[in-house]
């Protein structure tokens, strides 16, 4: 029997967190330690937590996908492995058909609209065909990170109400809406004022009315008070990278020189659990599984 997407991890999560009005990370993870460190955070805050691996890791360290999935079947509170801006499609198939996932982010944003929508649905197609639920970009959102390709040449779109009807009628089960979020960094304090169009993010809640769910992207630099009003206003599940790992990254660059590797391992962990658990609080899914 084919698998279902009645029983898929990411939207058993997502759908819990809708109805319940929380926010669940869907946190990138590099390497080993770091998919340690924030499994740990979901086990001790008893959080649901959605584990995020780059397309380009999965190249550079091909069991990382096994391990994650490891993880995700051993764990007591739930978790998901999902794949974050797929943008080739020989490379999406590969996965679909070799790799343990739940969900795929389908990003097909670098073509144009047209053409966007006919590989999403095709590719959509083709996933659900495994059970495994697809995430897809509308609009497009500007701007790069370690992992994906840089789009800060490109025009940044905002999405339209046809945009969310387009994006739906291709099959996808969660949309990642551009309202004047960036991929990379927006500086030290954040989305400067009036960046982030929440009204247009709660008008596109209304307008999905409960068919699919909504992911944020570019969540760098976040203060607490701006996650949590997107939070509010639809955005459910919550890509984070740099806004947790930085403390990851301080801590390797500050000690590298002075800590054995298994200590500088431990102590990084720690730091990354610590702050992954930090925002989980704020995110209000402690408690959740």
């Amino acid at each position: 029997m084919a698998p279902s997407l009645s029983d898929n991890r990411t939207l058993h999560i997502l759908n819990a967190a809708a109805a319940g009005k929380y926010g669940v990370l869907a946190a990138i993870a590099y390497n080993i330690e770091q998919l340690t460190a924030i499994v740990r955070a979901a086990e001790a805050k008893r959080s649901p937590l959605i584990i995020q691996l780059f397309p380009s890791t999965l190249k550079q360290l091909p069991t990382l996908a096994h391990a994650a999935a490891a993880a995700v079947n051993s764990a007591t509170i739930p978790l998901s492995l999902h794949i974050d801006h797929a943008q080739d499609e020989a490379h999406i198939r590969e996965m679909m058909e070799t790799l343990p996932v739940d969900s795929i982010m389908v990003d097909m944003s670098h073509f144009d609209q047209a053409e966007n929508l006919e590989k999403t649905r095709i590719l959509a197609k083709e996933c659900h065909e495994r059970g495994i639920a697809v995430e897809a970009e509308s609009g497009r959102i500007n701007g790069g990170e370690d992992g994906i390709a840089d789009t800060g040449d490109l025009e940044a779109l905002f999405t339209a109400p046809s945009d969310v009807e387009d994006f739906i009628n291709a099959s996808i089960d969660i949309l990642a809406p551009s309202i004047g979020n960036i991929h990379g960094d927006y500086g030290p304090s954040g989305p400067a004022q009036g960046q982030l169009h929440f009204d247009r993010l709660e008008s596109i809640n209304k307008q999905i009315n409960d068919r699919v769910q909504i992911a944020l992207h570019g969540t760098n630099d976040f203060p607490p008070q701006v996650m949590q009003r997107c939070i509010r206003s639809g955005a459910i599940k919550l890509n984070v990278n740099k806004l947790i790992l930085e403390v990851w990254n301080v801590f390797l660059r500050e000690n590298a020189s002075k800590m054995g590797i298994v200590g500088l391992i431990d102590e990084g962990m720690n730091v990354l659990q610590k702050e992954t658990e930090r925002w989980m609080d704020i995110c209000g899914s402690s408690g959740k599984a």
